[in-house]
């Protein structure tokens, strides 16, 4: 029970970065580019082409900085967990990954 919630808490750590990069926006959408955040946003706020570009280019710097937290905390995972719990966190990342984008991986059967 005590590992099941170990590996619960890691799946959550990695993928919340990217959650929260991803965000949910005002329609709930995780999965919005930031090409679309930044129109949306220049749409409903009046963003100038000035603003827009530098939230273009805060979302890209977030986007990257997040991307690297994942892959160091990835790093530190492989060096504490075992193969066979790190093949189970890959397992539920991939889970929690299609519950939270709403698609469903059809390579199961290779």
């Amino acid at each position: 029970m005590m590992n099941k919630k170990l590996i619960n808490i890691i799946v959550l750590a990695l993928s919340l970065p990217l959650t929260a990069m991803a965000g949910p926006g005002p329609n709930g959408d995780f999965e919005r580019p930031h090409g679309q955040k930044a129109e949306r946003l220049t749409k409903e706020l009046g963003l100038n082409p000035e603003q827009k570009t530098k939230v273009e280019s805060l979302f890209k710097e977030k986007k990257a900085k997040y991307k690297a937290l994942h892959e160091e905390t990835r790093g530190q995972l492989e060096k504490i967990l075992t193969p066979e719990q790190l093949a189970k966190l890959d397992e539920l990342h991939k889970r929690h990954h299609e519950k939270h984008s709403g698609q469903k991986d059809t390579t199961k059967a290779q």
